[in-house]
């Protein structure tokens, strides 16, 4: 009889050692999942707006354009986008043509952004002018 009165006192304890780690663990796999998503869109932002950028009668404007509206359409917020090597209607065919797309990660966050630290996440696409 001795035992089972001692048993729901470890099954107390037993769930709180585990929870706290159950617990991270969801979190933590929801937080690396956002971070995915934003780093795939970035991806597909930047390859999506130099593939319009490198079209003959294009610049960089037009490519930036693709790109913020692909990004915003999937809520993504604070997105720099630069083009390290100038204006791509200036370049001559053969010409690299190079696009970064920049976000802020903890503005972007789904639960932990405002605790974490301000990391900047930064796609590079380059193409050949047509």
């Amino acid at each position: 009889m001795q035992s089972r009165r001692k048993r729901p006192g470890i099954a107390a304890v037993e769930m709180a050692v585990c929870l706290p780690v159950i617990i991270l663990l969801v979190f933590g796999t929801i937080e690396a999942s956002g971070l995915i998503f934003l780093k795939q869109a970035l991806n597909v932002a930047a390859y999506e707006g130099v593939r319009e950028t490198i079209r003959v009668g294009s610049s960089n404007a037009d490519g930036a354009e693709i790109a913020m509206s692909i990004l915003s359409s999937r809520k993504i917020k604070d997105v720099q986008i630069r083009f390290p090597n100038g204006e791509a209607a200036q370049a001559k065919r053969g010409d690299e043509i190079v696009m970064e797309v920049s976000v802020c990660k903890a503005s972007n966050s789904q639960l932990l952004g405002h605790l974490g630290t301000n990391q900047i996440l930064t796609t590079r696409v380059v193409m050949l002018k047509e």
